[in-house]
């Protein structure tokens, strides 16, 4: 899903200077945050926390990006031989608590943002309501909970993996919403189970080959968590009316084409269309070892097209190291070319330029990701607080897709395989 924001292509570059930015951003806000929790350190109602991840990852692709998310311009491959901007970030959250019922939180996060710069930006910002023990009610910009790991998504110390498995997580690629969710939490003898639901509305700013802002209005989730000891599991429903400007050229182009132009325009130009996503994972973590598995199935009644994703993972703890395993794969579950506008009977320039749209057309719809990855790594806590991951990643992409790849660029060949080698620094205070 959202697959189609790697479609463009992007000048080569190194980015040093970007590098140096980030740098000085992260920094910062360590130390603003350490300054600040030292000053309010007597003060109970607030409290101050928070986490970072300084990672580097290889491709073998050298005619594409891979990258954590289609919200980012470029990664590792043709942009960097090795990017540092794939998994790096640092976050500081203030959370203040004036009453028992009431407080309210703010998490800054610097990362890889759409136009390739570090500037802080604002991950969540609410009020929150808790009358009871087991009901709450928030306002403000709040975690989209459509998987299992949405609260820790960017928290790598929270998570055994590198990063989370990208054919799923892509699938939504948003990671909040600004708007109100209310939570539930039912008590059945030693099983608890949350029940919770979103509504709101969200507008990413997208990279250039997109360019512009999407949006998402009439964004609502409903959410089912089932915790009962070692076993926990989490089943979401999404819906949006979702539209993405950028990519309405050429549909505008196409009604220039008269009924039948204006008949694939309606069908696949993705403005104020519906779009649904389900999801469902569980986990069994008893402390030495853990498994999990997650799928989800998105529909974008677009261009952005249908696919469905899923993973299972497992990890046996050996003292400090974490040895793990995890297959993922995403499908496409919709057509992946149309055979566009007809030619007979258009005179040669009109032709010319049908052609055109028609390639355009199956440019997106091919986008969609379809890949198989296998992955190996290891997590080593090797201080409090801190820990070190290496994790190697195999992934075959479907014959005429270049899987969750971005920044393709001419002479690119879809198919084949991809190989990654990551190294992260996980930390949380």
């Amino acid at each position: 899903m959202w697959s189609w924001l790697g479609c463009g292509a992007h000048v080569k570059h190194r980015g040093w200077r970007h590098r140096v930015g980030a740098v000085s951003v992260m920094a910062s806000i360590w130390l603003i945050t350490s300054d600040a929790r030292a000053d309010d350190s007597s003060a109970s109602i607030f409290s101050l926390s928070g986490f970072g991840t300084a990672g580097a990852v290889h491709s073998s692709e050298a005619s594409a990006d891979f990258t954590s998310g289609y919200l980012k311009p470029n990664g590792a491959g043709f942009s960097h031989d090795w990017s540092t901007d794939v998994d790096s970030l640092i976050a500081g959250q203030l959370r203040v608590q004036p009453v028992a019922e009431l407080s309210a939180v703010v998490q800054v996060i610097s990362e890889q943002l759409y136009d390739d710069t570090y500037r802080p930006h604002v991950e969540w910002a609410n009020i929150k309501y808790q009358p009871t023990a087991d009901f709450s009610v928030r306002i403000g910009r709040t975690v989209l909970p459509s998987f299992m790991f949405s609260d820790t998504r960017k928290v790598g110390y929270a998570n055994p993996w590198v990063r989370p498995p990208v054919e799923v997580y892509n699938l939504v690629p948003i990671s909040n919403s600004d708007g109100i969710d209310l939570s539930y939490r039912l008590h059945l003898g030693g099983l608890v189970q949350t029940f919770a639901g979103t509504y709101g509305k969200s507008d990413p700013k997208l990279p250039s080959d997109v360019g512009g802002t999407a949006h998402g209005r009439q964004i609502w989730l409903l959410t089912d968590t089932i915790e009962y000891n070692a076993f926990s599991a989490h089943v979401a429903y999404q819906h949006v009316r979702l539209t993405v400007p950028g990519l309405n050229g050429v549909f505008e182009a196409m009604r220039q084409f008269g009924p039948q132009g204006s008949a694939l325009a309606d069908r696949y130009a993705p403005v104020d269309k519906r779009a649904e996503f389900f999801s469902l994972g569980a986990q069994y973590n008893p402390g030495t070892w853990f498994v999990m598995g997650e799928w989800g199935e998105t529909n974008y009644h677009s261009v952005l097209g249908a696919q469905a994703a899923g993973y299972v993972s497992g990890g046996y703890r050996v003292g400090p190291v974490t040895p793990y395993l995890t297959y993922s794969e995403v499908q496409a579950k919709s057509n992946t070319s149309d055979p566009g506008l007809s030619l007979a009977g258009l005179p040669p320039e009109s032709a010319g330029t049908a052609m055109q749209l028609n390639a355009g057309l199956d440019a997106l719809l091919a986008a969609v990701a379809d890949q198989r990855t296998l992955s190996a790594g290891a997590r080593w806590d090797f201080v409090r607080h801190f820990d070190l991951k290496l994790q190697y990643d195999h992934s075959r992409l479907g014959a005429v897709s270049h899987g969750t790849l971005i920044d393709i660029q001419p002479g690119y060949r879809p198919g084949g395989t991809l190989n990654l080698l990551s190294a992260t620094i996980d930390f949380v205070w």
